[in-house]
């Protein structure tokens, strides 16, 4: 029996999360309770380490592990987007879980692990891999959501999140089994090829599809499996809203892209009818309910439904510039809402006592550095001109309009005038009204600050000189279209 070959390089960045969250699981009992936030300067490292290791994942690009793991331009754009989203998340959570006096280690651990989980997600071949990274990613952020124990909306949001995704992972491995039963084969290039053969059961792999679309529209929140967002996001930890808002979502469409894209392209003109209303009832519904939403974690909740709407317009183009609008846009997206929940984090005060919209007045009289920084972010998600947010949609509908999709694209930007709306709401409030509270007992920590400029600076960058990046996917969009 040959043993393929043992290359710990081309897993190297997963590996070191893995390494650092069992560490600071070892090391919790021994750190003294005030001290505990050294354990996320820890996991900020070992996230950074993770970044350091691409490099040499990079120069181990091909099929390892028997075909199971691929390292190429499409997993490592996604690793980069995973790991980013890792550290923003961290330096936004270590001064939010002081002030709520829920320091502990674990939280570290478990986000180190969630996102381990989404690196192996971008990088499968096999279904089966895909399931178990899955399943790594979706247990951590459970646990994640409901970590504010004595929160009652927190532990709501954790179990709504816990049963509704057990049912959607239910969805996906029966999927899984009907396609082997079909095709003999769960890599995604030997089902492919599979295809190919007059002998397959063609009714039995349409219902394995659509048993895995179900599964992967629940991961990225796209209606009509968008229930359950709103609470979930409500309920959890602003951070983790954040996290979950963006990591959660981006890895399930690396998933969506990659095995819809590789294995089910002979039937892509059956998925790509269902792909075009998805995205055209998510962005209706997504922009059309945030407007009435008073909370601004529902409302930003509502929105990144809408997001997942513009997504799946390039996904449905299912063409090479689509996937790569796509993957520019899952980047862009990332930063700028990570940037708006770091916001919401410092404005929130203790148990998120302070999230309605309405809470936000006069913060421009009292607060204009931060009240300058989420205008920002709040003109990129409604696609203003300069920000990451604008070149992400123009990207998107170019490649709709390219691929023949004029309707959808009508209805995308008819969404898109929708959405400044509630956007500019907010700012409204911000600049317009007088201020209901003296916003003097803001604390604004130096792993705050940090976070806030790296969103800032990727919202501009992407806005004002998205070429090299957009470049970077269209490679990267080649290889997912195999």
């Amino acid at each position: 029996m040959n043993i393929p070959p043992i290359n710990i390089a081309a897993i190297l960045p997963a590996v070191v999360l893995s390494i650092a969250g069992v560490a600071i699981m070892v090391a919790e009992p021994f750190v003294d309770r005030a001290k505990k936030s050294i354990l996320g300067w820890c996991a900020l490292a070992g996230v950074i380490v993770a970044m350091l290791a691409l490099f040499t994942m990079a120069d181990n690009r091909g099929q390892w592990y028997s075909n199971l793991w691929i390292v190429d331009d499409y997993s490592i754009f996604f690793h980069v987007i995973f790991l980013l989203i890792a550290a923003v998340t961290i330096l936004t959570s270590i001064d939010f879980l002081a002030r709520e006096q829920i320091n502990h280690g674990e939280f570290y651990a478990l986000l180190l692990f969630a996102t381990a989980g989404m690196l192996m997600m971008s990088g499968s071949n096999e279904l089966m891999m895909v399931f178990i990274a899955l399943e790594v990613m979706s247990i951590a952020t459970y646990v994640l959501a409901g970590f504010r124990r004595t929160d009652l909306k927190s532990n709501e949001s954790a179990l709504k999140y816990f049963l509704l995704g057990s049912f959607s992972s239910a969805f996906f491995l029966y999927g899984v089994a009907l396609v082997f039963g079909a095709t003999g084969s769960t890599n995604l290039i030997g089902i492919s090829e599979a295809m190919r053969s007059s002998d397959i059961q063609i009714t039995l792999v349409y219902l394995a599809a659509a048993m895995m679309l179900i599964s992967l529209c629940f991961k990225v929140a796209v209606a009509p499996f968008h229930i359950w967002v709103p609470d979930v996001y409500e309920g959890a930890p602003t951070p983790i809203t954040g996290f979950m808002s963006v990591g959660p979502k981006a890895a399930g469409f690396a998933v969506f892209l990659r095995v819809f894209m590789t294995a089910f392209p002979a039937i892509q003109d059956r998925w790509i009818s269902i792909i075009w209303m998805v995205a055209a009832l998510t962005m209706v519904l997504g922009n059309v309910i945030a407007v009435s939403q008073t909370n601004i974690k529902r409302m930003l909740a509502y929105s990144s439904i809408a997001h997942a709407g513009y997504v799946a317009v390039a996904f449905a183009s299912g063409s090479r510039r689509g996937i790569s609008a796509a993957l520019f846009y899952l980047l862009a997206y990332s930063v700028t809402n990570l940037g708006a929940f770091a916001i919401v984090t410092i404005l929130s005060r203790s148990e998120d006592k302070l999230t309605n919209i309405s809470d936000y007045a006069g913060l421009a009289s009292k607060r204009p550095g931060l009240a300058a920084l989420l205008t920002l972010f709040l003109l990129s998600l409604a696609g203003v001109p300069g920000t990451a947010g604008f070149a992400g949609k123009f990207f998107i509908f170019r490649s709709s309009v390219e691929s023949g999709l004029v309707w959808l694209t009508v209805i995308g930007v008819v969404t898109t005038v929708v959405s400044f709306y509630y956007y500019l709401y907010i700012i409204v409030q911000m600049y317009m009204r007088d201020p209901k509270e003296e916003f003097g007992d803001l604390r604004l920590a130096g792993s705050l600050k940090l976070a806030l400029v790296i969103a800032a600076v990727g919202t501009l960058y992407l806005g004002i000189l998205p070429t090299r990046i957009l470049d970077w996917s269209t490679v990267a969009a080649l290889n997912a279209l195999r």
